[in-house]
């Protein structure tokens, strides 16, 4: 009998906004599965930091989602042309701050998982964008509403 690999391989938009950079931050990740099916999504504050930073951090929050969906390959798309190249090791990472993240996103890859990491215009990667901003505007500390 031959095994079926139920593993699929996903697409993954992250985005990360920052207002001040640095300013309050958050992240927004859209998973998607071979299909084209949202398979999970998911909105973060992350407190004050830099974009580029946020960038990263998105990139960590789709790597740890990601995990629990046993991926045969993942495949990140971000609009962040820095986070895209530095971690497909194209470019040095000069700030260790960004250095000390890479780390940790290269770590949370799941075992033996291909990784990849593309760089896409704003216009492909929306839905990130819109709910990292929904999460800055929901979670403002002059917003009485919050979560």
């Amino acid at each position: 009998m031959i095994g079926i690999d139920s593993r699929m391989r996903y697409r993954i938009h992250c985005d990360g906004a920052s207002r001040g950079n640095p300013g309050e931050a958050a992240a927004g990740v859209v998973i998607f599965d071979a299909y084209g099916t949202i398979a999970g999504r998911i909105a973060l504050r992350l407190g004050v930091m830099t974009n580029n930073q946020a960038e990263y951090h998105a990139v960590l929050a789709g790597m740890r989602l990601a995990e629990q969906l046993r991926p045969s390959a993942i495949e990140f798309r971000l609009d962040s042309e820095l986070a895209a190249r530095q971690l497909s090791g194209d470019w040095k990472i000069k700030n260790r701050g960004l250095r000390d993240l890479a780390t940790r996103v290269r770590a949370a890859a799941p075992d033996g998982v291909p990784v990849s990491y593309i760089h896409v215009g704003r216009s492909e990667n929306a839905l990130a964008d819109r709910l990292a901003n929904w999460a800055l505007d929901r979670t403002s500390p002059d917003n009485s509403t919050g979560f």
